[in-house]
């Protein structure tokens, strides 16, 4: 289990400032047809009421959701799971990925008190909650459940108390929302998943947006200590082309040890050059104390997406990522990963991916047929995903 996901075995992080800019598909939508920015977890919130606007009804309840299915195969044959590999894990196996529900009733002007709840089952979710301090059944049903109240202040400051996925990262759980099926190194090793606390979202305009959270820590439902991390955000889009995501936060991830501290800075600016090009540049860097050592960690990731047709989109992906003190993979080592993914729309909701990727390492790390281990693996993985969603 990679290092950066264990609050149990992780020491702490120090600083938090979070600029995150411009929101992608958000999470239950079909995938776009068209590039669009990464997704961003964060809400938006809503504009506050003006003195003379109308009154209307409450908002409905929206639900939506999806199933997530794949087959995967590795062709070091390894006897056991792909390693370096959130979700898409198994070896020449057809394979559950995760369904998810979602419930959502938005606050508005009219009718200020909201909430959220992403109801989740499968392997996806045991993996997300495997690190987690208070056992890994604890919420493992609720990627997200929090309460938002639109407080009238400005244009609307939206408050929400809860669990929630994390703002880092160009990645998201949910395969649907991402360019690529696979997950990247960077969302594997080097964010967390989740957060347990409160957040505070408020919109200057349609270009800047700032919010701030106060929660456990990483991946803590239930604190493996007395501290807590923070962390700040900025959304901002300066073109209507280009998003630029800045992420950072900080706090203790130690057990029972709130002297040392973690930091974060995560940072993503995707550019929309055209209707059917996109690109996306992810980095990430991180500190860390393990055992009074310092340590230290950095990646980035570089996209392209072309959509070549209403329904036929394709999206490489390059990886670099430093784990020289072996915080994320407990070798000392650089890894490299080569991405490619054909993504069609087939009808109904129904989307198909298929991919093919290059695994490498400066060490003999990744796990051979004959128990052996080989600088590099090549991974090829069929996924489905059917996407759903009505209102009431």
């Amino acid at each position: 289990m990679p290092h950066r996901r264990s609050s149990n075995t992780c020491c702490a992080l120090a600083a938090a400032v979070v600029l995150a800019l411009a929101a992608g598909p958000a999470r239950g939508e079909d995938a776009p047809t068209a590039p669009a920015p990464a997704p961003t977890p964060a809400p938006t919130p809503t504009p506050a009421a003006t003195p003379d606007e109308p009154a209307s009804q409450p908002p409905g309840i929206e639900i939506v959701g999806f199933v997530d299915t794949y087959y995967g195969f590795n062709f070091n044959r390894p006897d056991g799971d792909v390693q370096l590999r959130n979700f898409d894990t198994k070896h020449n196996q057809l394979s559950l990925g995760l369904l998810e529900v979602a419930l959502e009733q938005k606050p508005t002007p009219q009718s200020r008190l909201g909430f959220r709840a992403d109801l989740d089952f499968g392997p996806t979710t045991d993996m997300v909650h495997a690190a987690e301090p208070g056992g890994a059944d604890i919420f493992k049903a609720f990627e997200q459940a929090y309460l938002s109240w639109l407080a009238p202040a400005g244009n609307g400051l939206q408050l929400d108390v809860g669990k929630f996925v994390t703002p880092h990262g160009a990645e998201v759980i949910e395969a649907k929302d991402n360019w690529n099926y696979s997950r990247s190194l960077l969302f594997a090793l080097a964010i967390p998943y989740y957060h347990v606390g409160v957040r505070g979202t408020y919109a200057i305009n349609d270009r800047v947006s700032l919010g701030g959270f106060l929660v456990n820590g990483w991946n803590n439902a239930v604190d493996n200590n007395s501290g807590k991390t923070f962390g700040l955000q900025a959304i901002v889009k300066p073109h209507p082309k280009l998003t630029l995501a800045q992420n950072v936060m900080m706090g203790p991830e130690q057990a029972d040890n709130t002297d040392d501290s973690r930091f974060l800075t995560d940072t993503t600016v995707t550019f929309n050059a055209t209707s059917a090009v996109s690109f996306m540049v992810n980095y990430d860097r991180g500190t860390d104390t393990l055992a009074g050592a310092g340590v230290s960690w950095q990646g980035v990731a570089a996209y392209a997406r072309l959509q070549a047709t209403p329904t036929w989109a394709i999206t490489p992906r390059v990886e670099w990522l430093d784990d020289s003190d072996g915080f994320m993979t407990g070798v000392s080592q650089t890894l490299r990963e080569v991405t490619l993914t054909s993504e069609h729309k087939v009808s109904g909701g129904l989307l198909a991916r298929f991919e093919l990727r290059r695994d490498m390492a400066e060490e003999a790390f990744f796990l051979k047929d004959d128990g052996s281990l080989s600088k590099s693996q090549t991974t090829f993985a069929i996924g489905l995903v059917y996407a759903f969603g009505s209102r009431f």
